[in-house]
């Protein structure tokens, strides 16, 4: 995954990192995803947004090979591109991919584990037993992840044990402990409270200057606040990606302005 990034066409912007080309996905008979074509640039946040069943999870999902693991998903054709590399060429080990390409689920699942365990159990699956890198590893981790100094006193306590709110960035902790160059987070408040939720819309802020990050979110507000760019999808296909600002306040297809405005969805 070391090949260079894709030039994005537009100076005013990051390189793109991820590059969705004439994209088109099926569950057996039931096609997903029709002709999606979208550049996702590095060190930004994009959002998708849409009503239920539309496909932005069956996008994002695409990008780290997780619908491999549902056994009628296909692809029809197209391509889906992470700094230059066909992440579904034949050559590419899953597997690995999804150590660059990290995921945070919409339902906190911390494993029933310590913390500390928690943390690092991307590095012990790789035989990473060196006691000084783990401790390193846990302790930038969580600071990453804004948690530190609430449990680094208890360490050895049961992940299962933290806040709603705790355990998601906790989750994002061990998803970040791997080295991943992409963040993919699936409605990750969509269980919170709106203080939680603050909190982990922050963390998404910061997080940022290290990873490049993809949320999807029924939230629009919430799309408006943490997101560079968005992408409105409807029925399966990308109606529109544009600036959050521009998708927000001027959006250029009538049906993005409907939906926004809440005359459908």
């Amino acid at each position: 995954m070391d090949t260079p990034a894709v030039e994005s066409h537009r100076g005013d912007r990051n390189p793109s990192l991820i590059r969705i080309s004439d994209f088109d996905f099926s569950y057996g008979d039931k096609q997903a995803l029709f002709d999606i074509n979208m550049d996702i640039a590095e060190h930004e946040v994009t959002a998708f947004i849409g009503p239920s069943g539309c496909g932005k999870s069956t996008l994002l999902r695409c990008i780290n090979r997780m619908n491999d693991l549902i056994e009628s998903a296909r692809i029809d054709r197209g391509k889906v591109e992470v700094n230059g590399l066909d992440i579904y060429d034949e050559r590419v080990d899953a597997t690995e991919l999804r150590k660059r390409i990290g995921m945070v689920f919409q339902k906190s699942n911390p494993f029933p584990k310590s913390i500390y365990e928690n943390v690092i159990y991307g590095l012990r699956i790789q035989g990473i037993n060196r006691k000084s890198e783990l401790d390193e590893t846990v302790e930038r981790c969580l600071k990453g992840a804004a948690l530190w100094e609430e449990v680094k006193d208890r360490l050895d306590t049961s992940g299962l044990s933290l806040s709603g709110g705790q355990q998601q960035r906790l989750c994002i902790a061990r998803a970040m402990a791997v080295g991943p160059d992409v963040l993919l987070m699936d409605e990750p408040c969509s269980a919170l409270d709106p203080v939680a939720t603050a909190k982990i819309e922050e963390l998404i802020h910061e997080l940022k200057n290290d990873y490049t990050i993809v949320i999807v979110t029924h939230n629009m507000q919430q799309a408006a606040r943490v997101s560079d760019r968005t992408a409105f999808f409807y029925m399966g296909n990308l109606i529109e990606m544009n600036a959050t600002d521009q998708i927000f306040m001027s959006p250029d297809k009538e049906q993005t302005e409907a939906y926004i405005s809440g005359r459908f969805g």
